[in-house]
């Protein structure tokens, strides 16, 4: 058998693989997906990106028809895999070496502290996540101001703005606490290539430099005391970002990468510093391997 036909044999095996796992007819279980999984608002999804979802799917045994994980096409023709809170507890709690988690919470956040917060928050929460094959738990610190989302404000057919409230206004504690469990989630057991549907909304709908923008209690406070530090990074420059995963490749400590993630937080965009944590991430499973 040749590699053009195993090629065009391969995805109906794991469409068939799929369908028998949830007892679907193989006929069907495309366009079945089609419409249960993914999140379009035009156009159609292609068969490309419906395989490319169920390669992630299969990979993290996911369920996509109880919604653990789907997809919004990207605008490179992609997908964006999005696996739901659900999703993520289960692949954690699955996990051969998942020994228990633990949370911390910082210091309150007023109401109207950051724009649109209807809620008192916490300052950061720290997510602990300990693993049977280590002596010591995973911590990860997720700063409020860093991935505070505020409401959406546009305009309506008439002209007239309006303001449409999210997550992080209606449950602020929960969405916070979210973000740290999933971080350190990330970061303990190397899951890549997927994230929640916060970030996919922020990837998808947004900037990178509005997203720096947003999301930055800094940027709000200079706004208003007219600060003339400098403004939010546009787009990072590309070299940036490949110097960057060149010196964490030769990184012999954790840390060696804590400190090159403190530099790419501070001079990667959005969508560059994602890809960089999911290195790094890698990177740091792979020392604990070596040191093992």
């Amino acid at each position: 058998m040749n590699a053009q036909t195993q090629a065009i044999q391969s995805p109906p095996s794991l469409i068939a693989k799929f369908a028998a796992r949830y007892s679907v007819e193989s006929s069907k279980m495309l366009s079945t997906l089609k419409a249960t999984a993914f999140r379009v608002k035009d156009g159609e999804v292609t068969n490309e990106q419906m395989m490319a979802l169920l390669v992630v799917a299969d990979q993290y045994k996911l369920n996509p028809f109880t919604k653990e994980i789907y997809a919004y096409p990207d605008k490179q023709n992609g997908i964006v895999p999005v696996v739901s809170v659900d999703g993520w507890t289960r692949i954690v709690n699955e996990h051969s070496q998942f020994d228990g988690v633990d949370f911390e919470y910082g210091p309150p956040v007023s109401v109207g502290t950051l724009p649109g917060q209807k809620q008192i928050g916490h300052e950061w929460v720290k997510t602990l996540i300990y693993r049977k094959d280590r002596s010591r738990p995973i911590c990860v610190t997720e700063y409020l101001d860093e991935v505070y989302r505020p409401p959406f404000t546009g305009k309506g057919k008439d002209g007239s703005p309006y303001t449409k409230e999210g997550p992080w206004q209606t449950h602020l504690k929960r969405m916070h606490r979210h973000k740290s469990w999933i971080q350190c989630a990330r970061l303990a057991f190397g899951f890549a290539g997927i994230y929640d549907e916060d970030e996919a909304q922020r990837i998808i709908d947004m900037g990178p430099a509005e997203v720096v923008e947003r999301n930055s209690l800094t940027s709000h406070v200079r706004r208003k005391s007219e600060s003339t530090a400098p403004e939010a990074k546009a787009e990072a420059d590309p070299h940036t970002l490949e110097s960057l995963l060149s010196d964490l490749m030769q990184a012999g400590s954790d840390e060696r990468i804590d400190y090159l993630s403190s530099l790419a937080k501070e001079h990667l965009n959005e969508s560059a510093l994602t890809a960089f944590m999911r290195a790094a991430a890698t990177r740091s499973k792979e020392l604990n391997e070596e040191e093992e």
